[in-house]
Parts: structure tokens; C-alpha cells; sequence
């Protein structure tokens, strides 16, 4: 999905160095200097640019089809937003939320916007190849996005009061159709939105439009003058009210586009478009969440409106600061500040200045050495004549600026207009820079800076966005932001440092070799010290550049899953007193089920579960007509625990503590048994009596143990099989040892018992089979991570239609979870912005899923499945081998969904046939093309029961 994006020419040059980005992913170019296109013609311009960049020789029409793009227009000349005019208002620094977890210090409005953006393409149907939205706004949608129909133009909007879209475009529908456009309006007055709302409803436009192959076309080709060039055209004042079933421009070929209307599901619209604005919609995000328990530093600022990012500050800040925004900025002790002051781009200094209420300061680098001095008012527009008395600057008349200062209008060059007024002036000494810009706003008898302008070369907001020096403005930010993370570390008690993307941190303390923070104290939270361990091993891997610091990675990265452990394990009760429940000739036999994911998992994965909560939806399932864990646990004459395994044909005698605790050997045939009976009493660590020795042990519990363990089913499977099988162990012996646990406990305690054998994993796995049937699993933030259950109907599972649809194949193909696991965890440790997004989608998705099967829609729970599957694709690309995708590309279009369930990568493949007919011919296909000899299909049937535990 390429992106397109309208800049300032300044920044086109040098956009990808500065941002990091790839050609291939990225193309920019800006309108033709001078030229007044619109963003109907803008967009025309964009396309035509790109195509030509690639060398593409086909016809428009095969090139938009080609692949789906995203078109951000982001030029302009930024005449309300001085402060980042140069570098356009795209790419303004916007401060962490509060509330959020996995943002980026370096975060900007273009990547806060691109998600959500992304999120629609993917969505959108095949028909619909482009998107164009709006670079200045920031817009949110808090629910999950609706079906987009397959139409020529989509269009979404938000529900506002009148008194907010009169200022914007908007989009007008019949109340008995609310979905399909009638027509369109441009700022309508308050009174005619009255006089529409009696038969009509009204969305406000908010710039994000989805546009059809021939939609685009048609505005290329309105765009287009007599020549063959690009003039002037406008998609919110020509092309939009040409849409709909009445549109208010007659024109044939638009008239007849179809056109739909969406509301933003929980959508929030902040525009970044003038100073004031920057700070209002910085500050609405910072609320969207006022839940003390979702915000994570301990910090209440002196005022809310007060935004302070990569700076240097030696300042303090009062409540008498209201929107104050710096950033990229020093501020020495010497300043003096007031309210509604933004302060961008200033040097390192030793400035004595006081700043008035409403006055801002921006410092932009010129050529190698040079700095533009540019103060401005808070309000100001950078409009109109400084001939003319209604002209503002510094939020006086500029007549008066001027005459205060001993100038008049015909002294300034270019003075038919403020933005083209050359009244900026260069220096080369920050010293200088000081004066002048003390001269320039609160001291207009200072002569020494009067002297410094009247010298100076100057320059208008025009040239200083076209001559910039882009490259010199972000490394000072980067210089200052070098600082910023050592104090954010340092204070982060008070700070946003353990929330952010602890890998980009990671990144730029290597990249820097900045010290570690100091080792934080235990009384430090849990979490916390768990994000601090992880984010060290990854700094020190990545200085490692000799290999010699393996060992205190290692050893970072044990603390950091001892420390989760440690907290997963206190929710429990520890000490068992285990006393023979059974008669000496008795045996326990308990049997489970195994899982299907269908959507959500890895959200119930510590420590992403502990910190989000998790959703997730699965099925328990019996193969080939039963149960394929089975447990089996009787007395034992002599005092000594005998564990066998009739599929692995293993035997293995424990006599010592020291033998039962060695359960943490990953690939040991008995690591779950043993650790299920160090979990029930019989060590030392969880036992409520003291005994010097296992033999001791069990002379006081009555009697030796014997525990055989039958797993009718492939390693590697992908169907949960290791925790549901320790969930039957654990469920086995509660039931032998009278310990009284529910299923919900012995739930909880198979997470523990993962953590246990460090194997880590989640919980879904265990609950989705000793779960009976069809169920969403839900929990919340916090160490406490027993889910609430949903019980869903099983109708789309064992209703004869629908049965025979789902299908089960054993690929043959294994791949162990614990690899897969392990990077997917540490992305989770380290905050990392694409996992959390990701499962953050996934969660919802679990939502979406649930309700399509609440609603018996058998048609899009498949689809849904699908989606799944993509979503575990994006998470861990290794989840679809090639071996597995040569087996999917035989059916893909005989399913509306398959995955494979669990981690992937190998085992079991699910697959959900469009209808019965597809099932038979999915079963010839695979029959007659098995991948390996040990592929085959098994039979699947939803369990109604769970894990049964009975007694002979």
C-alpha cells in the first residue's frame, strides 16, 4: 500500500532522509510553484507525479488498479501555524498521550493519522483503490470500523451540532436513507442546517474520502484545462457537490456516480490547522481518557495546557502558563513567560527575554550557519497589506508593530502582504538572535537589536519555508530529545519514559551510547521493573556489536520473565495440603478436549493480557469422536511418584524434591506432571507442611502416585494440546488429591504452571477446552487473569447445514510455539507501536466474530476467520510458511476462511467451506494432494462437556 503525499517543496527534498522512509513504500512531490490547484487538481497532480516517478506506461485506469494508495494532501503555506511551516503541518511533533502505551517520542501528526487510514484500506472492498484524506487533522475512531459497501465514492463523516459544520463541508442524507448521499453543501449557515434537520441528516466532512477507480478518473478529467495541463479544481466545492442522488452541480458522468456516507464510528475530529488549534486538539486528546487507573505516570502538570517536547528547560512552568507549547527549544532560568506563548526552534542560549502574553518565538536554521528570527502573535493570520490598519501582527495593527519601532510600511520590502513581507531577519550569532528578537517583541527601544535588524539581510515566512534548512532543524531537535530521554528515564516516576516504545528507546540509547538509567528500586511496580528489564537487554543487544555482553542480556531478559512470573504467581494460594481422596484400589481419569482459536489470540498473552486485558473466541473440540488429552492417576504401595506417557512410551521414577522440580527442561516427556505436583503440595515451595523429604511427603499423604498421560494427538499441533494438558493433569490430581479446586482455578493455575516451565504462553489454550462448546473469553488489565465467559450459540457448528463445513487437516508440518512466542513477547515488553496496534485490532476483531456468530451469520464468521489468519500473518510473518501456503492456495477458494489454529507455522489446518458441495471437493483436493505422508483429515465435533474427571 504505497503513500502519497502533497508537500512543501522545501521538504520534498529532503523528506526521506528525515523521516526514515522508503522510496518504495513513500513518494512526495509538491504542487508546481505558484500554481493554485485545489485538491481535486492536487490530487490529479499527485497521481500524475507518481506514475511518472515509476516509469508506468499503461493507462491510468490499469495503473490505479494496480495497488491501493493513500494520497495525504499536506502542502499550503501554513500562514496560521508559523511554527511548522517549513516542515508543513504533516510532520508536527505531537506529544505523548497521557493515556496511550507504545507511542513514540518521535511520534508526529503524519504517523499518529496513517493507522486509522491503513485500517480503512485494508477494509475497503477490491473495487476501491485510493484514499485521500487531509495532512493537518488527527481523527480517531474509537470503535471498529463498519462495513465499507462497494460504491464509486465512500465518504466519512461525523455527527456535530450545526455550529460546528457550518464551518465545514457537509454531507446531506434522507432520514428514511441515511447511508446513500443526497447532496452536498460547503459551509452552510446554522439556519439552513435548522431548516434541513426536519426532513434530513447531516454528517460534517472530515477528509476522508474513498474513491473508485472511475471516480478518480473523472476528477482527473475535470481537472484538466484546454492545454492538457492541470488548472484549478476543488473536491469539496466541485467534485462533492456534483455527488449524490440531488446534487446541486449538474454534470452527467458524476451525477451518476454512487456514493455512500459513513459515520466515524466513535470518531473524534482535531484539527492541527492554526496555533490555537495545535494546542486545543492536543490538549482534547490528552482528556479523551480522564481514568486514573488507564494512565500510567503519577505527573499533574501546573496546568493542562501547558505542552513541553524535546526541549532543554531550566524554567519552571506555574499554572499562570496556560498554552504554552515548546518544543525543539531551549529555555534558559533568565526567561520569563507568559501564557499562550509557542516557542519552536530556539538554539541553545543564554537569553535574558521576557516573552508578553500571546507572543510566540520560532528560530528556523538558514543555509549551514544561519537563523531566521521569527516572532509572531498567538492569533496572528498572516494576512493582508501593512498599508492596511485591519492588518495584525504580534496581535497588534502592523502600522502600530512598525511605528513603535521607528519604521513604516515603505521600508519593508514586499509589503503588499504579510506572509510576503520581508521582515525576518538573519543572523549568523545566537547572541544577535537574542537581541533582535528582544527588540522584536517586548523591547522596541532595545537599539542593540534595532541595529541588528536594520543591518540584517531579511526575509519573508514565504522564503524561510523555501529556504529552510530542514536537515539543521531536525538534528537540533534530535540533539534535544538526546537530553529528553536521560530526564524522562531518570523521572520516571513523573514521566511517560516505561510507557512509550521501549524499543525505539532502546534504539536511540544505543544510537547515542547513552548510560543506563540507574537501576530501579523494588519498590519500583511490578510492571514497571518487568518493562525496565526488558528494555535494558535490549539497549545492551543492541551495543553488543563484539558479542561480549550476551551474558547480562540473558540475564535482563530472565529478570524480566522471573518478575512476571513472580507477579502471575501471586494470585494464587500457594500452599496445598494434599490428602489421598481416592480408595487404594481407585483410579482418576480425567480427559479433555482441544481448541480452535477463531480471533483474538495472543491478546490473552502476558504481559500484553496484564496490561490491556485480552478478548478471545474458540471452540472446544473432540476428534475422531473423543476426548485426545486423557489422564490417568492412581495410588502407588510404594512412597515414590511413577510418571508414564503411553504415546511417548516413557517411564520416569522420582524418589527426591530436588528430582520433581526439575520440570523446567523444555522438551522433558514429564515437565507438566511435575510441575502440576509441585503446584498440588508435594514441594516444598507450595506446600502447607514441612517435610524433610518427597518420601516423608507422601507417607504423609497417604500414599506413592502413579500418573499416566495419554496425548492422542501430534506435538506441534497448534490445538493447545501442552496447556490443555496440563489443565487435565492439574484437573486429575485436584480430583485425587481433594484440593477443591473449580474449572476456573484449575484455568489459573495451568497459566501458572506455564510460567512455571517458562514456556509462558497465555490462557486462552487452557479455558478453551476445559470450556465446553462455542465461547468468548474475556479479561481485564491487572495480575488476576481468570476470564469472564460468553457462552455463544453452537448452531453454525453442529446444525446439520453447517457441520460438515468445518474441516480439520493435519498438515504433517510441525513448528514448536516457543520461538514464535518468545520475539511476540518481547514485542510486548518493549511497548513495540506495531504489536500493540495490532492486538489491540485483534481484540476488537474477537468482538466483531462474537457477534456474527450471536447473530447465526455463518457467512461472516468465515470471512472473519480469515481475517484472523491475516492479522497472525502481520503479527509473526513465520505463521505461513511455504510448505503451508502451497497447501492453502489449492482450496482459498473453496473457504471463506481457514488458519492454522494456535501459533501457527505448522499442525492442524481449520478451514470453513463456503457450503457442504465446497467440503467435498476441499476433502478430494488435499486427499489426492497430501504435502507429506503424515497429512490427513481428522474429525472434528464441538464438545459439549469440557474436561471430565470421574473415577473408576
Amino acid at each position: 500500500m504505497k503513500k502519497l503525499l502533497s508537500l512543501p517543496p522545501n521538504l520534498v527534498e529532503c523528506f526521506y532522509d528525515i523521516e526514515h522512509a522508503s522510496h518504495n513504500e513513500w513518494f512526495c512531490t509538491s504542487d508546481p510553484i505558484g500554481a493554485k490547484l485545489g485538491s481535486g487538481g492536487g490530487t490529479a497532480w499527485l497521481l500524475q507525479a507518481c506514475k511518472e516517478h515509476e516509469g508506468n506506461a499503461s493507462s491510468l485506469t490499469d495503473w490505479l488498479s494496480s495497488e491501493k494508495r493513500i494520497l495525504l494532501h499536506a502542502g499550503g503555506q501554513s500562514r496560521r501555524l508559523p511554527a511548522y511551516a517549513p516542515s508543513g503541518k504533516i510532520l508536527t511533533p505531537i506529544p505523548v498521550f497521557r493515556w496511550g502505551r507504545g507511542q513514540r517520542l518521535t511520534q508526529n501528526l503524519l504517523s499518529l493519522q496513517l493507522p486509522l487510514y491503513e485500517q480503512i484500506m485494508q477494509k475497503a472492498p477490491d473495487s476501491l483503490h485510493t484514499l485521500i484524506a487531509s495532512g493537518d487533522v488527527y481523527i480517531r475512531a474509537k470503535e471498529a470500523l463498519q462495513d465499507i459497501p462497494d460504491v464509486d465514492v465512500v465518504c466519512y463523516g461525523l455527527w456535530v451540532d450545526p455550529e460546528l459544520a457550518k464551518n465545514h463541508g457537509v454531507f446531506v442524507s434522507s432520514r428514511n436513507n441515511p447511508e446513500e448521499l443526497d447532496f452536498m453543501l460547503q459551509k452552510p449557515s446554522v439556519e439552513e442546517l435548522g431548516t434541513l434537520m426536519q426532513n434530513y441528516l447531516f454528517l460534517m466532512d472530515i477528509g476522508i474520502w474513498l474513491l473508485s477507480d472511475r471516480a478518480i478518473e473523472l476528477m482527473v478529467k475535470r481537472s484538466l484545462k484546454s492545454d492538457g495541463s492541470i488548472g484549478f479544481y476543488d473536491m469539496y466545492s466541485d467534485f462533492g457537490p456534483a455527488l449524490g442522488r440531488h446534487p446541486r452541480i449538474k454534470d452527467k458522468e458524476l451525477n451518476e456516480l454512487t456514493v455512500a456516507i459513513l459515520p466515524l464510528p466513535g470518531g473524534e475530529f482535531h484539527h492541527y490547522g492554526t496555533s490555537r488549534e495545535m494546542i486545543s486538539s492536543t490538549l482534547a486528546v490528552q482528556n479523551c481518557v480522564i481514568d486514573q487507573r488507564a494512565i500510567m505516570h503519577k505527573k499533574v502538570k501546573p496546568h493542562p495546557a501547558i505542552f513541553v517536547q524535546n526541549a532543554i528547560i531550566d524554567y519552571t512552568l506555574t499554572a499562570k502558563n496556560p498554552e504554552v507549547w515548546i518544543e525543539n527549544s531551549c529555555i534558559g532560568k533568565e526567561w520569563n513567560l507568559h501564557c499562550r506563548n509557542i516557542i519552536t526552534g530556539v538554539p541553545v542560549n543564554q537569553w535574558h527575554i521576557n516573552v508578553p502574553e500571546g507572543i510566540c518565538i520560532d528560530v528556523v536554521p538558514m543555509g549551514e550557519n544561519d537563523y531566521a528570527a521569527r516572532p509572531y502573535g498567538f492569533n496572528d493570520a498572516f494576512k493582508g497589506s501593512l498599508e492596511n490598519d485591519s492588518t495584525l501582527y504580534q496581535g497588534i495593527a502592523v502600522k502600530e508593530w512598525l511605528s513603535t519601532r521607528g519604521l513604516t510600511p515603505d521600508m519593508i520590502e514586499q509589503n503588499h502582504d504579510l506572509q510576503s513581507a520581508r521582515i525576518f531577519p538573519i543572523c549568523s550569532s545566537i547572541d544577535d538572535l537574542g537581541l533582535v528578537m528582544r527588540w522584536m517583541t517586548s523591547e522596541p527601544d532595545l537599539e542593540a537589536g534595532k541595529t541588528i535588524w536594520l543591518q540584517s539581510k531579511k526575509v519573508s515566512a514565504d522564503e524561510i519555508s523555501a529556504y529552510a534548512n530542514l536537515r539543521r532543524l531536525t538534528q537540533q531537535r534530535d540533539m534535544f530529545r538526546k537530553n529528553s530521554w536521560i530526564a524522562l528515564a531518570k523521572n520516571y516516576e513523573r514521566s511517560v519514559f516505561y510507557q512509550i516504545n521501549l524499543q525505539e528507546a532502546a534504539e536511540e540509547y544505543a544510537r547515542h551510547q547513552l548510560p543506563l538509567p540507574e537501576a530501579l528500586p523494588d519498590s519500583a511496580p511490578l510492571m514497571t521493573r518487568i518493562s525496565d528489564a526488558m528494555f535494558r537487554a535490549r539497549t545492551l543487544q543492541l551495543q553488543d556489536v563484539n558479542g561480549q555482553l550476551a551474558n547480562e542480556v540473558a540475564k535482563e531478559e530472565e529478570k524480566a520473565f522471573s518478575l512476571m512470573r513472580e507477579g502471575l504467581t501471586s494470585t494464587v494460594n500457594h500452599k496445598q495440603q494434599p490428602r489421598l481422596s481416592v480408595y487404594p484400589d481407585q483410579i482418576v481419569w480425567g480427559r479433555s478436549p482441544v481448541r480452535i482459536d477463531l480471533a483474538g489470540g495472543w491478546t490473552d498473552t502476558p504481559p500484553y493480557s496484564l496490561m490491556e486485558g485480552g478478548n478471545v473466541v474458540n471452540i472446544a473440540i473432540e476428534l475422531n469422536g473423543q476426548p485426545p488429552l486423557q489422564v490417568y492417576v492412581k495410588p502407588c504401595k510404594e512412597y515414590k511418584i511413577i510418571l508414564r506417557s503411553i504415546d511417548l512410551g516413557a517411564m520416569e521414577v522420582i524418589t527426591t524434591f530436588d528430582e520433581l522440580h526439575t520440570f523446567n527442561k523444555v522438551g522433558s516427556p514429564f515437565s507438566i506432571p511435575k510441575a502440576a505436583l509441585v503446584l498440588a503440595g508435594f514441594h516444598p515451595d507450595f506446600s502447607a507442611e514441612s517435610c524433610p523429604s518427597l518420601e516423608a511427603k507422601l507417607r504423609s499423604f497417604g500414599a506413592g502416585i502413579e500418573v499416566t498421560l495419554l496425548s492422542a494427538i501430534p506435538a506441534g499441533s497448534g490445538l493447545g494440546t501442552s496447556s490443555i494438558l496440563a489443565s487435565t493433569v492439574l484437573g486429575a490430581i485436584n480430583d485425587f488429591c481433594g484440593l477443591n479446586w473449580d474449572k476456573h482455578e484449575i484455568g489459573s493455575r495451568t497459566l501458572i504452571l506455564e510460567q512455571l516451565l517458562t514456556t509462558g504462553g497465555g490462557w486462552q489454550d487452557q479455558y478453551g477446552g476445559v470450556l465446553q462448546g462455542v465461547k468468548l473469553l474475556q479479561t481485564h488489565s491487572g495480575w488476576n487473569q481468570e476470564p469472564m465467559v460468553r457462552w455463544l450459540p453452537d448452531h453454525l457448528f453442529t446444525h446439520d447445514e453447517y457441520r460438515q463445513c468445518h474441516l480439520l487437516y493435519y498438515t504433517g508440518i510441525t513448528r514448536t510455539a516457543k520461538g514464535i512466542l518468545a520475539e511476540i513477547v518481547r514485542g510486548m515488553f518493549l511497548n513495540s507501536t506495531e504489536h500493540l496496534n495490532l492486538l489491540g485490532q485483534m481484540k476488537q476483531h474477537a468482538l466483531d466474530l462474537y457477534d456474527a456468530i450471536q447473530r447465526n451469520s455463518f457467512e461472516e464468521m468465515g470471512r472473519l476467520v480469515r481475517k484472523t489468519w491475516q492479522q497472525n500473518q502481520l503479527l509473526d510473518a513465520g505463521t505461513n510458511p511455504d510448505a503451508v501456503a502451497a497447501i492453502t492456495r489449492q482450496i482459498d477458494d473453496l473457504c471463506l476462511g481457514y488458519k492454522l489454529p494456535g501459533a501457527g507455522g505448522g499442525g492442524y489446518l481449520y478451514m470453513v467451506a463456503k457450503d457442504p458441495e465446497a467440503a467435498v471437493r476441499i476433502r478430494k483436493i488435499l486427499t489426492q494432494n497430501p504435502p507429506n505422508n503424515r497429512a490427513r483429515f481428522v474429525e472434528m465435533s464441538l464438545s459439549d462437556k469440557g474436561l471430565e474427571v470421574s473415577r473408576s
